[in-house]
C-alpha cells in the first residue's frame, strides 16, 4: 500500500516538511503546536520516544509505516525539549501556548477595566509569556534557578510598566481605534521583546551551542545567541498584531447583529471565540518567520568557531 503523500520517506530529527519556505515551516509548526498533543499520555510519549530509538538503532518491527514515524516525531517535538529531553510542563509547550493563553488575552480586552484589573491581567500575560520564552529556550548550556528568577522578575516588571504606560496613556478603554493604535501595538511589542530578552539573557552571556552538518557540536557562540534572540524577539513583535488587531474589528461588526444586540450575555463568549481564533492564526504565523534550527555561514561566527570546522555553515536551535 502506497504511503500517503504528505509523508515522505522519515529522517529522525528533520522536519517533515520543507523549512527553506514559509509555507514549510507554517506546516510544520501547525504540528508543533497542535493542542491535541496535549492529551497524550506518558504511556503513548513512551512508546513514540522508543520507536525513534528502534529507528535509530535500525531495530525497527516491520510493519511501520512512514506515517507512524513522523507521528512519533511530532508528539516527542510537541512534548520533549530538544536540549534537555526533559518533558516541558503542559501550559508553557508551544502546544498548550493558545488554550492556556487566550482566556489572559480575553481578560486583557475585557472593557472598562480599573488600573488594578490592567495591572493584573498584564502581569498574568507577561508571567505566562516569561514562562513559555524560558521553556523554549535554547537550553544547550545550564541556568540555575537564581537566573531564571531574576530574568523573571526583570521580564514581568519591565514588560508590565511598559503596557501599564501605554495603557494609562490610552485610558484602558477597548475601542478599536485604540487597539489599533500604533502606540499600543508598540507597547506590546516591546514588553515582549524585553521578556524574551530577559528570559534568556544567559544565553547572551555564555553563548549557545553550534552544529556541523552531522549534528556534531562545533563550540559555543555568542553572536549565534544574539541571532537566536533576535530571530525570536521579532516573532514576538509579530504575534500580538492579529490578536490585537482582528479581535477589536470583528466585534465591532459581530454586535452590530440582531442576536448580540438582543442576546448581550452572548457578548462574551463570542469574544472569547474570535480571540481563541485570532490567537490560533498568530501564533503559527509568528513563529514560523524563521525555522527553529537556523543556519549561519562561519565567517560570520567568532574565529575559533571557524577554526573548528571545515563545514562553511552550522546550525543552531533558536528556540521558540
Amino acid at each position: 500500500m502506497a504511503e500517503p503523500a504528505d509523508y515522505p520517506p522519515f529522517q529522525l530529527g528533520k522536519p517533515r516538511f520543507e523549512q527553506t519556505s514559509f509555507y514549510g515551516r507554517f506546516r510544520h509548526f501547525l504540528d508543533i503546536i497542535d493542542p491535541r498533543t496535549l492529551f497524550v499520555t506518558e504511556s503513548r510519549l513512551k512508546e513514540a520516544v522508543q520507536l525513534l530509538e528502534d529507528y535509530k538503532h535500525g531495530t525497527l518491527p516491520p510493519g511501520v509505516t512512514n506515517k507512524e514515524l513522523w507521528g512519533a516525531q511530532k508528539i516527542k517535538q510537541a512534548i520533549i525539549h530538544p536540549d534537555t529531553n526533559e518533558t516541558i510542563f503542559m501550559p508553557f509547550r508551544m502546544s498548550g501556548y493558545i488554550p492556556f493563553g487566550t482566556p489572559i488575552v480575553v481578560g486583557l480586552l475585557l472593557p472598562n477595566q480599573t488600573l488594578a484589573s490592567t495591572v493584573f491581567w498584564q502581569w498574568l500575560n507577561q508571567s505566562h509569556n516569561a514562562c513559555v520564552n524560558y521553556a523554549n529556550r535554547n537550553a544547550t548550556k545550564p541556568s540555575p534557578t537564581s537566573k531564571f528568577i531574576q530574568g523573571y522578575l526583570g521580564a514581568v516588571i519591565s514588560a508590565v510598566s511598559i503596557a501599564g504606560q501605554i495603557e494609562g496613556r490610552t485610558h484602558g478603554e477597548v475601542m478599536l481605534a485604540e487597539f489599533c493604535h500604533p502606540e499600543k501595538l508598540t507597547g506590546f511589542a516591546s514588553a515582549n521583546i524585553c521578556n524574551v530578552v530577559l528570559m534568556r539573557h544567559t544565553e547572551l552571556e555564555e553563548g549557545i551551542d553550534v552544529l556541523d552538518n552531522n549534528g556534531n557540536i562545533v563550540g559555543s557562540s555568542r553572536i549565534a545567541a544574539k541571532h537566536a534572540l533576535l530571530e525570536t524577539a521579532l516573532t514576538r513583535v509579530v504575534l500580538p498584531m492579529p490578536i490585537l488587531v482582528l479581535p477589536p474589528i470583528i466585534m465591532s461588526i459581530l454586535e452590530k447583529t440582531s442576536l448580540l444586540r438582543s442576546r448581550p450575555r452572548m457578548i462574551l463568549p463570542v469574544q472569547s471565540l474570535v480571540c481563541l481564533a485570532a490567537f490560533g492564526l498568530a501564533l503559527p504565523l509568528a513563529i514560523s518567520l524563521f525555522p527553529q534550527m537556523s543556519e549561519i555561514e562561519t565567517s560570520r561566527l567568532e574565529p575559533e568557531i571557524a577554526l573548528a570546522t571545515t563545514s562553511k555553515t552550522v546550525v543552531y536551535n533558536k528556540g521558540l
